[in-house]
């Protein structure tokens, strides 16, 4: 794929642009309309979630499977975890109470029925001060929303004002808090506006890529909560997808609008400028989010279906950036015109571009000191990133439980009056499913002992009685670790009750939390081949558009150093507990087994964007000068103001989720603000540009060709 002047994607993007330009308004009308269905069926039909993991092939997998053939597997329970601090649930005024309890939430709509406490049944706790009611549904968990969870817990008002403390637990504490604080994406907006307004130094000019990226944003992630009534979507997808819609959108309006103002200074008509634009910014916006999209599919070969869903919602998102970076932003431009720059707060505003005035920024000043000691930037460059990367070497994955939640938050508080009452296992509880083959004179024989080596097996707190099912063909025991789920004792215990050997019985074992167990180990044996697919066809990509194979590896190379620095902070703030408090956590977190996997292709793409940007600006700089240093020293001059302004917003907007009480969240925007912020300053700032001046003319060479003169065209993706 080539993207210069005059390739088949510059003349395509031209006319785009020449399109919006002329009908403005058609294109303006199209969206608001669009904007308008999407929006208002997400309100009107809702976004259910399903925090659900499904695995196929995987054991945990095969014992559900087991269930659901017995006529066990489904329906949907939710708890209220109930708690005094004096006295017994089960006194005889209480147990009025709760029976009335008990009543009211089994009239809510959807409530099949409410399992009270019992110390026989397990939920009452020995010194009987903590218990659950479980509550039946007849929704799936994705059709469990807050306003289902809200009618459960206020028919349990009774027991709150008999001094009862209610928290919900399960899916209805999940649903309960769903939604949370919007005060990420607020932080987000109101640094990035601050930033646009530096660069753009007007009112007007800095607003257009904010609604930009808002409209397109409240599009994509309707679209991708709509999606929850037809497949399986995490409540994570959501917010991830906001994270990064919000991102790129203001980041890809950001490039275009720098060149149309840069145009139109100029004296370039505002049709013209719009087209020229969308020809030249838009062929670098649709190139980046490519990438990224290209870098996301990439996960279709890990055979995680969360993952899959993540990295298609995902890309959704940015694929609706970019549809808005190069339709709906251009007809915004052709109706505002030369009124673009009204309402200025300064006289001369400075622009991220590449005009004199930024080479003679301090990105300039920091070109020269590069260049001009390439190898001594270079090695404190890997000196640095070494140092971010090393604790990443004992990254262990894991699995996040509600106790790793923010202290106060339901979830929370649901899971520690649990272990405070049962032991940390009652919050993992582990479904052992045993295959009886054949069903005959001895299956109660073989079920006692069955039974009698689970209880046996060290980490086993406690067994339930073994429930008989499918004909007597399966038999289903509910196994309490004596360990927390997220422990790596439990997953210890997964493996070893897997292989409890009794004659005439094939054992698996299932649940929510031997499913994580079964997920990060398939997230760790799939790992080495994601990032081999997803570094193939970014390094393919790159050299489609320079044709230069040590720029194309250099590039990949570069992007998996900035992923490294981000694993490594990752691990030493939520698996050391370096700092973890300023995050909102009360101590060290595992890191979630999918996490790592996400974030590369992720990251992988969104750091190609620089790459390409940079890139361009020291090839085109090569082709006019033949100097490979000074090539080097120009790109670095003109793309550093650009990449730190998009940088800056990119970064904020992440960090902003930090504030997210989910602590997957928290990883998430710490580990790719962090990895954002890496790439801009350490690799393109300093590393990027070291290594090409020690390279010199082999940044070019092309195999079969002479690498005397700079003869080949280059790839324009401009960046202003």
């Amino acid at each position: 794929m080539r993207v210069d002047d005059g390739s088949r994607v510059h003349r395509l993007m031209g006319g785009l642009g020449r399109l919006c330009a002329r009908r403005p308004r058609t294109v303006l009308g199209v969206w608001l309309i669009l904007a308008v269905l999407l929006v208002g069926a997400a309100a009107a039909l809702g976004r259910p979630v399903d925090n659900d993991v499904a695995l196929p092939g995987s054991d945990a997998q095969v014992a559900r499977g087991l269930l659901d053939r017995a006529g066990q597997g489904g329906g949907t329970g939710g708890q209220l975890v109930l708690h005094v601090d004096s006295g017994r649930l089960d006194d005889a005024a209480r147990q009025g109470v709760l029976a009335q309890v008990s009543r009211e939430i089994a009239e809510v709509p959807h409530v099949t029925g409410v399992d009270g406490i019992a110390a026989a049944a397990g939920t009452l706790s020995a010194d009987g001060r903590t218990g659950w009611l479980t509550v039946r549904l007849d929704v799936s968990p994705r059709q469990v929303n807050k306003a289902l969870a809200g009618a459960v817990t206020e028919a349990a008002a009774p027991a709150e004002a008999a001094g009862i403390e209610v928290t919900p637990g399960g899916v209805l504490a999940s649903a309960a808090e769903r939604g949370g604080s919007r005060d990420s994406e607020v932080l987000g907006l109101a640094v990035a506006a601050l930033v646009l307004l530096v660069a753009f130094g007007g009112l007007v000019a800095a607003a257009v890529p904010l609604v930009t990226a808002l409209f397109t944003l409240a599009c994509a992630v309707s679209a991708v909560g709509l999606a929850g009534h037809l497949v399986a979507v995490p409540s994570v997808a959501g917010t991830l997808a906001t994270m990064v819609g919000l991102g790129v959108g203001i980041d890809y309006a950001l490039f275009l609008v720098t060149r149309h103002r840069r145009l139109l200074a100029e004296g370039v008509p505002v049709d013209e400028a719009v087209a020229r634009s969308v020809a030249g910014s838009g062929s670098a916006v649709v190139f980046a989010g490519g990438t990224v999209v290209v870098a996301l599919g990439g996960l279709a070969v890990a055979g995680v279906p969360v993952l899959g869903t993540l990295g298609w919602t995902t890309g959704l998102v940015v694929v609706v950036a970019v549809a808005g970076a190069v339709t709906l932003l251009p007809a915004l431009l052709a109706v505002l015109g030369h009124r673009l720059d009204r309402l200025r707060i300064r006289r001369r505003p400075s622009a991220p571009d590449g005009t004199a005035a930024g080479r003679r920024s301090g990105w300039a000043r920091q070109a020269d000191r590069v260049t001009g000691a390439p190898l001594r930037w270079a090695i404190l460059a890997l000196l640095l990133l070494g140092v971010l990367t090393a604790p990443a070497l004992g990254l262990r994955l894991g699995q996040v439980d509600p106790g790793d939640e923010p202290v106060g938050t339901a979830g929370r508080t649901s899971y520690d009056r649990l272990a405070a009452g049962f032991g940390p296992g009652v919050n993992g509880p582990l479904t052992v499913v045993a295959e009886l083959d054949p069903p005959a004179d001895a299956v109660d024989a073989r079920v006692n002992g069955l039974t009698a080596r689970v209880t046996a097996t060290p980490g086993v707190a406690r067994v339930t009685p073994a429930r008989p099912a499918d004909g007597g063909r399966v038999v289903v025991l509910t196994a309490y670790p004596t360990t927390a789920p997220s422990d790596p004792a439990t997953a210890a215990l997964v493996r070893t009750l897997r292989a409890v050997d009794t004659p005439g019985v094939t054992t698996h074992v299932g649940g929510a939390t031997a499913t994580r167990v079964d997920l990060a180990d398939r997230v760790g044996q799939r790992m080495p081949w994601v990032i081999a697919v997803v570094v193939g066809l970014a390094t393919a990509l790159l050299y489609a558009a320079f044709r230069a194979p040590v720029v194309a590896v250099k590039a990949a190379v570069m992007n998996l150093v900035s992923i490294g620095a981000a694993y490594g902070v990752l691990t030493a703030v939520f698996a050391w507990g370096w700092g973890v408090g300023l995050t909102g956590l009360s101590g060290p977190v595992p890191v979630e087994s999918y996490l790592p996997m996400m974030l590369f292709a992720l990251l992988f793409g969104l750091s190609m964007d620089y790459e390409v940007f940079l890139l361009t600006a020291v090839r085109e700089s090569w082709l006019v000068t033949g100097d490979n240093r000074t090539a080097v020293r120009e790109g670095l001059a003109g793309t550093g103001p650009v990449i730190t302004s998009a940088a800056l917003i990119m970064v904020t907007v992440f960090a902003g989720f930090v504030l997210q009480d989910d602590p997957v969240i928290k990883m998430f925007g710490l580990g790719m603000a962090v990895a954002v912020a890496v790439d801009a300053t350490v690799v393109r700032g300093l590393l990027v540009p070291a290594t090409m001046a020690l390279l010199g003319r082999a940044n070019w060479w092309r195999p079969g060709r002479s690498d005397r003169r700079p003869d080949q065209a280059p790839p324009r993706v401009p960046v202003g």
